[in-house]
């Protein structure tokens, strides 16, 4: 993003700075909608075919909202070589649309050419760093774009760090010049499974990088926390979004919704919620977009 379309976006009323995740049962209710949303972000991969509906109604948005593409298929701190083919079609997509951002995450999801589907913490060493620095800087230069990382949830840990997971994702940061994606759901929902504060994952990441902002619910199961994007966001998520944006200062912040999806005025509420949020801190006024 350019100096000058930063400094445009960060003046404009806090509403144009949250969007939401565009899912298929809205597609058609949202094109007739009023919606005062800012973006919309989509999954990468939903896109990749040569036509259809999911590219028809794709350009259709385009004509209307930016349009962030989020990956989750990439596999970055996978062992496996990156996969071409996946890197092509997203080229191809990044450029027919020109998003806003393109993302993925901090994580590995496939091995020996399988894919299982989920997102998986790596060992936070100096050797996964120099290893997904080195897929990041790949990636980057593939697409010929800057990326966003995204924190991933996790129930689980590799012994023998050599580091916390809010270094590591710093470090990614400034050694690649990538940006970073801070889901603050996620960081809430690894705070309580592995029993560290939320706040001081947020106090590490590097204010300059952080570029997009994800929230979302989770569920209980027992003792932990389930990153299901299934619910409203909880009060203590909002809790966490307020302490980051006192901190970090305005940040463009997605809702995100991908299970058990509601009707569209609630995630319209959900976003709603953000957006006055970033005006009472004083990002924005919501009066100003009227």
């Amino acid at each position: 993003m350019s100096q000058s379309h930063l400094l445009q976006t960060l003046a404009a009323p806090a509403w144009r700075q949250v969007g939401i995740g565009l899912r298929a049962p809205h597609y058609r209710e949202l094109l007739a909608a009023e919606a005062r949303i800012g973006w919309l972000e989509v999954h990468s991969e939903n896109y990749f075919g040569a036509g259809g509906q999911p590219l028809y109604f794709l350009e259709r948005f385009r004509e209307r909202f930016p349009l962030s593409l989020h990956g989750v298929g990439l596999s970055l701190g996978s062992a496996d070589p990156l996969a071409r083919h996946h890197l092509l079609r997203l080229k191809s997509l990044v450029e027919r649309f020109e998003p806003r951002f393109v993302s993925d995450h901090l994580c590995w999801g496939s091995v020996d050419g399988r894919h299982l589907h989920d997102l998986l913490p790596l060992p936070y060493t100096e050797e996964a760093l120099a290893h997904f620095c080195e897929r990041v800087d790949q990636a980057q230069e593939f697409l010929g774009r800057r990326m966003l990382i995204e924190n991933v949830s996790s129930y689980v840990a590799f012994e023998g760090a050599d580091m916390h997971e809010w270094d590591f994702l710093a470090a990614v940061a400034r050694r690649t010049g990538c940006g970073l994606l801070l889901d603050v759901n996620n960081i809430h929902v690894s705070a309580v499974n592995h029993g560290f504060d939320a706040r001081r994952y947020v106090d590490a990441m590097p204010s300059e990088a952080v570029a997009e902002i994800h929230l979302a619910g989770f569920d209980v199961s027992g003792e932990l926390l389930v990153d299901t994007h299934g619910r409203k966001v909880a009060d203590e998520v909002w809790s966490l979004f307020r302490y980051a944006i006192a901190r970090l200062g305005t940040v463009p912040t997605l809702i995100e919704w991908d299970t058990d999806i509601p009707a569209l005025p609630v995630l319209l509420g959900e976003a709603a919620h953000a957006a006055a949020i970033l005006d009472e801190l004083g990002h924005g006024s919501l009066d100003a977009a009227a």
